[in-house]
């Protein structure tokens, strides 16, 4: 992969989850040949998202989703037609892309810290574009 270029990344997602692309990204950045510049993971759906977060230990994940659950519940007085609403906005509070730093050919990520693609609307077949600048 050049630097500068666009990959797409695809997977298929359950109900719901938080799926560690890390590796996915490190290979990426590595392929790229790019040592300095900065990498860009974006989701392109409304009911998906993208962000870091502890990726040590499991339950971290499993808190994630118990607390987002708790936070933005299904409501009958949602008025959008899939019924979805509480994906969407899931969705919108964890976000649509990160920013993460490219040093020495690597991902500039914390000790206990990973990617995750955020499922919030499956079972899906999702995608989420990569690009590293260098």
């Amino acid at each position: 992969m050049p630097p500068n270029s666009l990959s797409l990344y695809t997977l298929k997602t359950e109900k719901e989850g938080f799926y560690d692309i890390t590796s996915t990204v490190r290979d990426m950045i590595r392929k790229s040949g790019v040592d300095a510049g900065l990498c860009i993971v974006y989701c392109p759906h409304t009911t998906a998202g993208v962000t870091i977060n502890e990726n040590a230990d499991p339950d971290v994940v499993k808190d994630l989703l118990y607390g987002l659950g708790k936070a933005f519940p299904d409501r009958r007085e949602f008025r959008h037609s899939e019924g979805n609403s509480a994906a969407h906005l899931k969705a919108s509070c964890i976000g649509s892309s990160v920013t993460i730093i490219v040093e020495n050919g690597e991902p500039r990520l914390g000790t206990w810290q990973g990617v995750y693609f955020c499922e919030f609307d499956g079972p899906r077949e999702r995608a989420c574009h990569i690009k590293i600048i260098g």
